[in-house]
């Protein structure tokens, strides 16, 4: 059995959930989310928390039990209490602001990169070096997070670049002095 899968996954107050067919509806104070689940995997929706189930052992069943598990907690703690990565800008001249609900970013280029937010993404800059992205959806918050991470990854000699606020930049010795002998 799934570890994952068999644990059940509770409903907070505030949140209702809704099966019809396959779809899974999630509303709660943030917002509202909704999914298709797989058609095979089993769900039942009780009072305060929601039981995924698997048809049989096999390969497919025993990697979709735990993975639709997961998606319906990621959901739930959406719509509760939502989801934030945080990016941090190294480097001279290297600096982001908002213009409206834009994202202006200044990252070395002869021009200035502008990034309008998904729906249901918002940005939020702290001072000219941290960037925070949240939302309701998971999925969504992380790939607008890797999208804006894409723009200038941290490079491994002097660490300039875009990167997530606990990442580690290995950093890389240069090219020795050419005089010293």
């Amino acid at each position: 059995m799934s570890r994952i899968g068999k644990v059940p996954v509770p409903i907070p107050g505030g949140a209702t959930c809704k099966l019809t067919g396959s779809r899974l509806t999630v509303k709660g104070p943030k917002g509202e989310l909704e999914r298709v689940l797989p058609g095979e995997i089993g769900v039942a929706v009780n009072a305060d928390e929601i039981v995924v189930t698997r048809p049989s052992d096999a390969p497919a069943h025993r990697a979709l039990h735990g993975l639709t598990r997961a998606l319906i907690n990621n959901m739930i703690i959406g719509v509760t209490a939502g989801f934030e990565r945080v990016l941090e800008v190294h480097g001279v001249g290297y600096r982001a602001s908002l213009q409206g609900k834009a994202l202006n970013l200044a990252l070395g280029f002869s021009h200035p990169v502008t990034i309008d937010p998904p729906a249901g993404i918002t940005f939020a800059v702290e001072g000219t070096q941290t960037i925070r992205v949240s939302g309701i959806d998971k999925e969504l918050v992380g790939q607008t997070a890797a999208d804006i991470r894409a723009l200038r990854k941290p490079e491994p000699y002097k660490g300039k670049g875009i990167r997530y606020a606990n990442e580690h930049v290995r950093r890389k010795v240069g090219k020795a002095g050419a005089g010293a002998a």
